[in-house]
């Protein structure tokens, strides 16, 4: 079994992981960039050793899912842990089809206080300026990317 240090020095080499200390001695991991509203990746990691990552929307493993959606990672091995992490980093980082067909709109806002907003319309993800398109992109990292590149931050999932 791994120790709490070795856990924590792991997890911390996902640079687009943030380490946020809770309770207890206790850590979790977010990832900032979900394009869904749940952002642990890894929940309560425990200075014995007990931990969860998030594994709900992976879907070529079999893993022993809580009703959380996560998985306990007390007894994995560094090799484990890693692809774990990973693959919840993935899940996080894309809608899947079905997600894609729910979804309705977000509203993204620079700085300036100008608003654009990101649909998902007939396979491309549009960025609308009012009711006029400004861009559209095959998928929703790439617009996402865009208007990360382009100073704007997400204000309401839709």
């Amino acid at each position: 079994m791994l120790t709490f240090e070795e856990k924590l020095a792991i997890i911390e080499s996902f640079p687009e992981l943030t380490r946020n200390d809770v309770s207890l001695g206790r850590v979790n991991f977010q990832f900032e960039d979900s394009v869904y509203d749940k952002k642990n990746v890894v929940y309560r990691l425990h200075p014995n050793g007990n931990g969860y990552v998030y594994v709900e929307l992976i879907d070529d493993e079999d893993y022993d899912v809580d009703e959380k959606g996560m998985v306990n990672i007390r007894n994995y091995s560094e090799e484990e842990l890693r692809k774990v992490v990973r693959k919840s980093i993935d899940s996080l980082a894309t809608l899947d089809e079905e997600d894609e067909e729910e979804f309705k709109e977000e509203t993204w806002m620079n700085g300036e206080g100008h608003i654009l907003t990101l649909v998902y319309d007939y396979d491309l993800w549009n960025i609308y300026a009012g009711e006029m398109l400004d861009s559209a992109f095959p998928t929703y990292n790439e617009a996402v990317d865009f208007l990360d590149q382009e100073g704007f931050e997400r204000i309401r999932k839709g």
